[in-house]
């Protein structure tokens, strides 16, 4: 019989068995990496691009800033599809990887931990993919550098896909379809300085509406942080 005290050894094992069997990779160009994980330095290098991005005119008046750490069409992108769409986690760890990578040279510019809020899915959305992608991308990162999550803006109803449709399309597809999860919310942002994340920014036109709520319910500034982007 197995003690308790042996089990995380024997995991230990078990995965320098299973790193022995399937080395780890790259996530982008395949060559062998020493953890899982991992990335190669050139290919890290060719997919980070930690910058502030052009916020549209109407968007100002509610975001007080966006960033995005990545370029979208690429790696970033082979590694959220998969996520999102098929149920599979295996890209997190490089996803996850990359966030810390990201972390060294994102400039805080005085931010420090404080409300963190994810863009939310429709529920049945939510319900068929397993989970809320930016939660699952964010939250372990964020909540380690004492942010407190906060699961404060819900979708009202389900919205087409955005992908396909015009800047203004988007802006109309979007429009009044989040609300704060409940009135208690209030009290958490008012006068504060809140953090939204979402996966990908496009036009931004979902994190305006969303950021467009939260300063309703009295946030102070809401900056957004985004995973991946190919806006410059």
């Amino acid at each position: 019989m197995i003690e308790v005290g042996n089990v995380s050894f024997i995991k230990h094992i078990g995965d320098l068995l299973f790193d022995f069997l399937f080395p780890p990779r790259c996530p982008a160009c395949g060559a062998y990496v020493e953890r899982r994980g991992g990335w190669c330095p050139a290919c890290l290098s060719a997919a980070l691009r930690v910058r502030r991005l052009p916020l549209a005119a109407e968007h100002t008046d509610v975001l007080s800033g966006a960033w995005a750490f990545g370029l979208y069409h690429g790696v970033l992108r082979e590694l959220l599809l998969p996520l999102k769409f098929k149920k599979r986690r295996d890209g997190l760890s490089a996803i996850h990887s990359f966030l810390s990578a990201a972390d060294e040279v994102l400039p805080r510019a005085g931010w420090m931990p404080g409300i963190v809020v994810p863009v939310p899915l429709f529920a049945e959305k939510e319900k068929e993919r397993g989970g809320n992608q930016t939660e699952m991308i964010f939250r372990e990162w964020l909540t380690a550098q004492g942010w407190t999550w906060r699961n404060a803006l819900v979708r009202t109803r389900a919205t087409a896909p955005q992908y396909g449709l015009s800047a203004t399309q988007r802006v109309e597809n979007i429009k009044g379809a989040f609300s704060l999860t409940d009135d208690s919310y209030k009290e958490e942002v008012a006068g504060k300085s809140v953090l939204l994340v979402d996966d990908i920014f496009t036009t931004g036109a979902t994190i305006a509406e969303c950021a467009r709520v939260l300063r309703k319910a009295g946030a102070a500034e809401v900056v957004a942080w985004t995973l991946a982007s190919d806006r410059q």
